[in-house]
């Protein structure tokens, strides 16, 4: 591989292929490389919320992945018992999800989907090989980087050959999993919570009655102090059951099923592993040219499944503002922005998913210290506040994000579990159909997009002045009742995540518009252009173009 990479990206799992593939959405070209030779097979389910789906609707994947890689979900979300063979002391249905046929702006877009993590990773896989602009290195084994200046040093190992590369590029991103050898060489730590939470997991197949009869109303089971997970595979399913203190034990799986999960029908382990699910956060997410996105970022656990919003959205949130700086329309705080937006969602979900750990811990403590079954009903009930998640992706708002161009106060006491239409800074643009019918994100462009919903060409004269300082800006003329209703002003820039960056009833002097494109695109008016050298070696996208509905 001979020259010079925009950006390299290590690991093709989730995180890594859509952040590849969020680069190419804006025509940047990478390279990906991923130690596997082909992806993993083994079972696991994955839950992609609404807000992810609708992130990926933006990719063109999301019709791919639910034609490709669906599952029926459970109908249920998590049966909480004593024992397997003990009446429920509670049960926490999967939480309702936003509608997507309303027209008042408290719709999503996209329904969250069930896909098995074996299949997800080989269709985005698959659509790495397809992409033109992204060349995947299977079998090559990153092993040490170097940050000099304005460049990443890398080297990989190529399996087949034995052969160490060293590779050159702009920006490194690494989204090798939880245990990421770029977070290692950048000396980054993970802060957690509390003190480390160690839990045997155990993947098996079960022919148990009790725990087939279980299976058709949950995907968790919290039976005492272990977790039942389905896995999206008819009888395959993950125990897990926590561990004491001290050094690793030998762990017999026959013994941990029939002892501490309480199964008596016919089993077959898989597999056997320890993990930490005390939840973690890197003590930063840049480091010169150098990112952690994904699981190399944060450790995060759910209740059921393994949601991957977080990663979704660091992907999307590196990869377009990435795209920025090569092209040269991004100013040096673009791409710095990233820590301070991402790696603030991540604390919040830390301490979310520790609530949700606890909780399970909580009750696994009481199963064991003889609480009585109205007792553990009580509990159970008192938590099930946990429950009302369904609107915290769409409802996040970037309260303090550099590269948002905020308002004095804020916009008031809002619901947290259901979506809430708004155009306030930093919030997601509220979901409404054109006067012709086509969903609004449909038109939004792949760079920034001036939603204008005023008259007389104002806003044309604002996406020019844009275009004139090399930034590529759509210009969207929107109408429509439900974008009057939804739509709090007339004038919106809305950048590729669907985030709103800035908002106006009248469009501003010269030099105030000015200085909102200088903050929002993360460069100073003395770096009027970006000077990454790579700038000049992808593929022309148009600085402007024009919508109407």
């Amino acid at each position: 591989m001979a020259g010079s990479i925009p950006v390299l990206i290590v690991g093709a799992g989730p995180t890594g292929a859509i952040l590849a593939l969020e680069l190419a959405h804006h025509s940047v070209p990478c390279t990906v490389v991923e130690r596997s030779p082909e992806p993993p097979r083994h079972p696991g389910v994955v839950f992609l919320d609404g807000r992810s789906m609708e992130l990926l609707r933006r990719l063109g994947l999301a019709s791919r992945l639910r034609d490709t890689c669906r599952i029926d979900g459970p109908a249920g979300g998590v049966v909480w018992t004593r024992g397997l063979d003990q009446p429920p002391a509670g049960v926490w249905p999967s939480p309702p999800e936003p509608p997507t046929d309303a027209v008042d702006g408290t719709a999503a877009l996209e329904r969250g989907l069930w896909v098995r993590g074996a299949e997800l990773t080989a269709a985005l896989r698959a659509a790495l090989h397809r992409n033109p602009l992204i060349d995947l290195r299977e079998g090559w084994t990153f092993t040490d980087l170097r940050l000099e200046g304005d460049r990443v040093l890398a080297t990989v190992l190529e399996q087949g050959t034995g052969v160490r590369h060293a590779l050159e590029a702009a920006h490194l991103a690494g989204c090798d999993g939880a245990r990421s050898t770029v977070r290692r060489c950048l000396g980054l730590r993970l802060d957690r919570t509390g003190p480390p939470a160690r839990r045997c997991a155990v993947l098996f197949r079960s022919s148990d009655a009790v725990l087939a009869a279980h299976a058709e109303a949950a995907a968790e089971i919290v039976a005492g102090e272990a977790t039942l997970t389905w896995q999206g595979d008819g009888d395959a399913w993950v125990g897990t059951v926590p561990l004491d203190e001290g050094p690793p034990a030998a762990v017999d799986p026959a013994e941990v099923l029939r002892d501490r999960l309480g199964l008596d029908g016919t089993y077959d382990v898989l597999a056997v592993s320890e993990w930490d699910e005390s939840p973690a956060v890197a003590s930063a997410y840049v480091q010169g040219r150098a990112y952690l996105a994904g699981a190399a970022a944060h450790r995060l656990r759910t209740a059921v499944g393994a949601r991957i919003g977080t990663d979704v959205a660091d992907a999307v949130d590196l990869g377009w503002k990435l795209a920025a700086a090569v092209q040269g329309w991004g100013g040096p705080g673009l791409a710095d922005s990233y820590q301070a937006e991402r790696r603030h969602a991540a604390l919040i979900d830390r301490e979310l998913h520790d609530l949700a750990v606890q909780t399970r811990l909580r009750f696994g403590r009481l199963a064991v210290a003889g609480a009585s079954h109205e007792l553990l009903a009580g509990f159970v009930a008192q938590e099930s506040h946990q429950l009302g998640d369904a609107g915290i992706a769409f409802g996040r708002r970037l309260a303090g994000s550099p590269v948002v161009w905020h308002e004095a106060g804020g916009p008031g006491d809002l619901p947290w579990d259901r979506i809430t239409p708004s155009t306030w800074p930093g919030s997601r643009a509220p979901a409404v159909p054109l006067a012709d019918g086509a969903p609004l994100f449909d038109r939004l462009g792949p760079e920034l997009t001036l939603v204008d919903l005023g008259a007389g060409g104002a806003g044309r004269v604002l996406a020019e002045r844009a275009r004139r300082r090399g930034m590529p800006m759509t210009h969207l003329v929107a109408s429509g009742p439900a974008v009057g209703a939804a739509w709090d002003r007339r004038y919106v820039l809305v950048r590729p995540d669907h985030l709103v960056a800035w908002r106006g009833d009248a469009p501003p002097p010269d030099e105030d518009w000015t200085a909102v494109l200088d903050l929002v695109t993360g460069r100073s008016r003395e770096h009027v252009m970006s000077r990454d050298p790579f700038a000049g070696e992808t593929r022309s996208i148009p600085l402007m173009t024009e919508r109407t509905e």
